[in-house]
């Protein structure tokens, strides 16, 4: 072994393994941590005149998620799946998507969305942050109206000095806080980084009872610094209502 190859491999030995794992805030004087986290899809259809049907092979097939009837297409539909693996997607979701009832259905690729829960640091219970609280919100019954839509940050949000980006974050959030508090809306958000045909950053999900605030809510983050600002894009929507429910 030469004096070089051996530096490279000590050098190798030293070095630390990035840190992976959620984390959040102080729980009963202790940190936390979580490896765990759900992964969630959006793939949207057309050709669908059925969509009772629809829902009756993903029962069949057991998936796990939700399909919504598209407001913008008379024929459209699109399913959110839901799992705390990215195997199932592939395993499951997959061979749903391509037989029975599906087999004659058109991919919306445009639509497609994929992504990941993940935590801001603070939360007070990241397991109900990570995986409960999402859950929640996409299962609700009551909840029949969703708006799903990606977006990507520009470069210059990423080099504020991080006590600048809370602050902006802490603007567009607190919109989101008093909607949910009414019990207009309430948000699923899912990191998409190197997930995303399109290079986008995340994922949003609005779950709410009624089609008018979750559209409402949108409209009142236009002001905030980060949309205004320093967002790149952001799109397509998806708009839709609740058909079926695997739970």
């Amino acid at each position: 072994m030469t004096h070089e190859q051996s530096q490279r491999e000590s050098g190798g030995a030293r070095m630390e393994s990035p840190d992976l794992s959620e984390k959040g805030g102080l729980k009963g004087g202790q940190p936390q941590r979580s490896d765990e986290r759900l992964f969630m899809q959006l793939l949207a259809f057309t050709g669908c005149t059925d969509a009772a049907a629809a829902g009756a092979h993903l029962a069949a097939a057991s998936v796990p998620g939700v399909l919504y009837e598209d407001l913008n297409d008379p024929q459209g539909i699109a399913l959110l799946s839901v799992s705390g693996t990215p195997d199932l997607f592939v395993d499951l979701v997959r061979p749903a998507c391509k037989s029975g009832v599906f087999a004659s259905y058109t991919l919306k690729p445009n639509y497609t969305m994929f992504g990941r829960t993940y935590s801001l640091g603070y939360e007070p219970d990241l397991e109900d942050a990570l995986i409960g609280r999402p859950r929640r919100t996409v299962f609700n019954p009551d909840w029949r109206w969703a708006v799903w839509y990606p977006l990507r940050r520009s470069g210059a949000f990423a080099r504020l000095p991080a006590d600048q980006q809370r602050t902006i974050l802490a603007e567009h959030g607190a919109i989101g806080k008093s909607f949910g508090a009414a019990d207009y809306a309430h948000d699923v958000r899912l990191a998409c980084h190197g997930l995303d045909r399109d290079d986008n950053d995340f994922v949003i999900g609005l779950i709410g009872r009624e089609l008018f605030p979750l559209s409402a809510v949108v409209q009142s983050m236009r002001k905030t610094q980060q949309t205004a600002l320093y967002l790149d894009r952001l799109g397509p929507f998806f708009v839709g209502r609740a058909a079926w429910r695997s739970e």
